[in-house]
């Protein structure tokens, strides 16, 4: 039987620190399905075709991925799948209270569905999506934090 895991997130853009994650996380799994929420309160800086079609350059030639966007609840596209683990990579101590937080939460809600949190190689540690969206605002290069071969859509 096929190992499957989920790796959800706005990836508001996906940057080097979500592709560091994506691939430790292959060697655990034989398939990672990144999966790109929708978040109706919340306007993204990159449309979900834009975040696919990145998402899709970043992973170019990576066996075992697979890219869907996804709206509702976490635990519930993973039930609708048959996922039983979710992936999530955190930078820091804050971001891992908040990720325990969710992970508490969706076990609450789906025990048989577990959280495998990745903490993200110190070299990537620094990187955030906020500051990639940052630098992008101010014409910045942001081919430093978005993996090679990327190509972010121009800011109008």
């Amino acid at each position: 039987m096929k190992s499957i895991a989920l790796f959800p997130g706005s990836f508001d853009p996906f940057t080097a620190g979500h592709l560091n994650i994506l691939g430790r996380a292959l060697t655990m799994f034989d398939e990672v399905v990144v999966a790109i929420g929708i978040n109706q309160d919340k306007k993204g800086f990159f449309s979900n075709e834009q975040k696919m079609d990145i998402i899709s350059q970043a992973t170019k030639g990576m066996k075992g991925v697979r890219v869907i966007e996804y709206d509702g609840l976490t635990v519930d596209i993973c039930k609708q799948l048959e996922i039983h683990h979710i992936v999530r990579g955190v930078r820091n101590m804050l971001d891992f209270e908040n990720e325990r937080a969710i992970a508490d939460a969706n076990r609450r809600m789906a025990p048989e569905i577990e959280t495998i949190i990745i903490p993200t190689a110190q070299e990537f540690a620094h990187i955030s999506s906020s500051a990639v969206r940052d630098i992008l605002k101010h014409h910045g290069d942001t081919s430093m934090f978005v993996p090679e071969g990327v190509i972010l859509p121009p800011v109008k």
